[in-house]
């Protein structure tokens, strides 16, 4: 045997021992392994608009790029693949905290999606909707920017303006407040006047709100594009503005942060783990 064998096989020895080593306290207990932080598994909606899944994708592949040690998933309520069932079943009987990518507690977050955690093997936790919060306005500002909003404007031109926040719409009142609460904080970051409007099952319609303005003198209306991606009811509100329309919020860098914070206040906050469902007999 030669002497560069001997001295891999010893340095193999001694990088073994080390290991194992590690594993050891001082005082010769075993140490524990760490433990792999919950899977964190993003809830969207679904939509027949093929740039929706594309959109959350982007978004996805920018959590990872965020935090690289987490694992991160996909799983949609309706339509698009793959479902969340499916998603739940593959994580087997593992924590995870499933992040709803809607913006508002109504009947989705606060119906469905537990229901689809209590009927997997998965312990997870629901975390609560994206809006309202400064990131979702601060992503909602710069799609403005984007779309067209000036950065500067005299007075005026700031009398003239306002803004149209276009949301989904729910019947439950906690999503119109959390509407309400997102456009004061919309309005305070442009000192113009916000007001909340929906495509769908609440008042008052995009449409509705725009007139509303034009009769107060405010003709120079952008509107604000509330929804995580593409689809039907964002195509339809934007088609509908007068002057500027944002586009969604997408795969958006604050966007991101706003889901792994939902994420890291879920684990912090004392509450309950949807345990796996039983099987049946």
């Amino acid at each position: 045997m030669t002497l560069d064998s001997t001295a891999h096989i010893m340095s193999s020895i001694g990088a073994e021992l080390a290991g194992r080593l590690r594993l050891v306290t001082p005082d010769g207990r075993r140490r524990q392994a760490p433990c792999a932080p919950p899977a964190l598994v993003l809830v969207a909606h679904g939509s027949r608009d093929p740039r929706a899944l594309r959109t959350v994708r982007a978004l996805m592949d920018r959590v990872r790029e965020t935090r690289p040690a987490l694992s991160v998933h996909l799983g949609h309520i309706e339509i698009d693949e793959p479902p969340l069932p499916d998603t739940l079943a593959a994580l087997g009987g593992s924590e995870a905290v499933l992040v709803p990518l809607l913006l508002s507690p109504g009947h989705h977050v606060k119906r469905d999606i537990p229901e689809m955690a209590a009927a997997s093997p998965a312990r997870a936790r629901v975390a609560a909707p994206l809006a309202p919060h400064p990131l979702l306005v601060e992503t909602l500002y710069d799609r403005l920017t984007e779309a067209g909003w000036p950065a500067g404007t005299d007075a005026a031109t700031r009398r003239a303006s306002a803004v149209v926040l276009a949301a989904a719409g729910s019947r439950d009142p906690d999503s119109a407040a959390g509407t309400r609460r997102t456009a004061r904080l919309l309005a305070d970051r442009l000192g113009v006047p916000v007001v909340p409007a929906y495509a769908s099952a609440a008042a008052p319609t995009v449409p509705a709100a725009l007139r509303a303005l034009a009769e107060r003198g405010r003709h120079r209306v952008a509107v604000a594009s509330c929804f995580t991606a593409p689809g039907r009811f964002a195509t339809q509100c934007a088609e509908a503005a007068p002057w500027i329309a944002s586009a969604p919020l997408g795969d958006h860098p604050s966007m991101a942060r706003l889901v792994l914070h939902r994420y890291d206040e879920t684990l912090a906050a004392p509450g309950t783990i949807t345990e796996p469902a039983l099987a049946s007999a």
